[in-house]
């Protein structure tokens, strides 16, 4: 972890209020795994007091020497927005790469991708690094949103040669259904290796329910409220899993973990 001056390098526009933020960080990121995410203070001054947490979306140049990394959000609030009227040349104040990532067994070989919304971020960056580092993989996304507005960045996995599958609530693009039904079939259908998922509370619920139903390995990326990144405020607690005491802390012991070990 390293807290670090980043230059902002783009900040585009990919869909309402939905922007890419690439940002020049050259120390401490060669091993960034993922779904770790970094802690965003966008301000000169501490205004909005609390950074932002934001899951990595890829790195920029070579991946064992990358020039920096790249963030996917949404301006929803005040500094979020304030990063929204960002321009390249101004910087952040940046702090990472933070918690627990992914984890692909070297043996899977058929890999499920499940993303909701936002949830797209671990998710893609996730891709990238299974087909650069395995070739060959066999790679499906399942993408949702309630319209094709919220469907962020499909081409960018369509680039890669991971096959898409798109749903959204009012029929706008791909299949009119919630993503985990498409998701069911095929799990059923040809069970995959490993499942990974990230997106809205429900749609994980739903995944995990579908995981177990069939015994499918699973790791779900949590989206969840935080102010530290480090374990320190205990804003985003979890419970445990059933037969559990405790909670999980998602910035510390997270924010991927096993379906398993969490109860939603």
């Amino acid at each position: 972890m390293i807290q670090q001056t980043a230059t902002i390098l783009w900040n585009q526009q990919v869909g309402p209020a939905c922007y890419r933020m690439g940002l020049a960080c050259p120390q401490g990121y060669a091993k960034a795994r993922p779904g770790q995410f970094v802690m965003v203070q966008s301000g000169p001054t501490p205004t909005p007091l609390l950074r932002r947490p934001f899951s990595i979306f890829g790195k920029i140049g070579a991946s064992d020497h990358p020039e920096g990394i790249e963030l996917l959000y949404k301006a929803v609030g005040r500094g979020t927005q304030q990063m929204a009227r960002m321009t390249p040349g101004q910087t952040v104040d940046l702090l990472g790469p933070l918690g627990r990532g992914f984890h692909v067994p070297v043996n899977a070989e058929k890999i499920y991708l499940a993303a909701g919304g936002l949830g797209v971020a671990p998710i893609r960056f996730l891709a990238s690094v299974l087909m650069h580092d395995r070739g060959g993989i066999d790679c499906t996304l399942f993408l949702g949103g309630r319209s094709q507005e919220d469907l962020l960045c499909p081409d960018d996995f369509r680039a890669m040669g991971i096959s898409v599958t798109l749903t959204t609530d009012d029929g706008t693009a791909g299949q009119q259904c919630l993503l985990t039904d498409p998701l069911a079939d095929a799990v059923q259908a040809q069970p995959p290796d490993l499942l990974c998922a990230c997106g809205p509370h429900g749609m994980l619920q739903c995944i995990a329910g579908i995981a177990e139903r069939f015994s499918v390995p699973c790791q779900l990326s949590l989206e969840t409220t935080m102010a530290c990144g480090m374990g320190a405020c205990l804003g985003c607690a979890v419970p445990k899993a059933e037969g559990e005491e405790g909670y999980h802390h998602v910035c510390v012991d997270g924010p991927v973990f096993e379906a398993g070990r969490i109860r939603f």
